[in-house]
């Protein structure tokens, strides 16, 4: 692949002081040496081949990661793909917890890199659970039970809505916390509305 070329509307990203700064500059330069296009897309350094995103570079509290939108069609072959939680179907990161870690994982990081542009590039897709899927929360089925207004509500929404509502719901491990939350998300429903509308 021939080198990218860097994007002066990415360099402020990379130029903000914080404890990340020199491995983000570290990993920008081995994405960039993948031959990707650089840009912003949700206020993060993305790397694309034909337009399509193949990874994004993270920073949280305790690692740095890049994040891979279709990681889930990876092989994985060293195992270093991790799926952040239980309900993302998609994308997997590679985390790295220190500047030493991305040098000594440069060569892996760009195969996987390579990869997850053949497949972007290729049209291939992720297989989706089908919102039918998902696990009703206890307290939502309750509720639904003792409304049926709510109920033809929730059927109501599209796919995606009530999905980010199965979501939401299940989320919490306290009982009285997703019951506050199917609550709180009650009128939004019967108002036909997402959880972010």
């Amino acid at each position: 692949m021939a080198n990218g070329a860097s994007n002066p509307d990415v360099d402020a990203f990379f130029a903000k002081p914080g404890k990340w700064r020199e491995a983000f500059q570290r990993l920008r330069a081995i994405l960039l040496d993948c031959g990707l296009e650089e840009g912003l897309k949700w206020e993060h350094p993305c790397y694309m081949a034909e337009g399509k995103n193949v990874v994004l570079i993270h920073g949280f509290k305790d690692y740095c990661a890049v994040l891979f939108p279709k990681g889930a069609l990876l092989k994985d072959p060293a195992n270093v793909l991790v799926q952040q939680t239980a309900n993302v179907q998609a994308a997997r990161q590679i985390r790295f917890t220190s500047i030493g870690e991305i040098a000594a994982r440069e060569t892996l990081l760009k195969a996987y890199v390579r990869e997850a542009a053949e497949a972007e590039t290729s049209g291939r897709t992720v297989s989706f659970k089908a919102t039918a899927e998902f696990s009703v929360p206890e307290e939502f089925r309750r509720r639904m039970d003792d409304d049926p207004a709510l109920r033809a509500a929730f059927e109501a929404l599209t796919p995606g809505r009530r999905r980010a509502y199965l979501l939401h719901f299940s989320a919490p491990k306290q009982e009285k916390t997703r019951a506050a939350r199917i609550e709180n998300a009650a009128p939004r429903i019967l108002a036909g509305k997402g959880l972010d509308d």
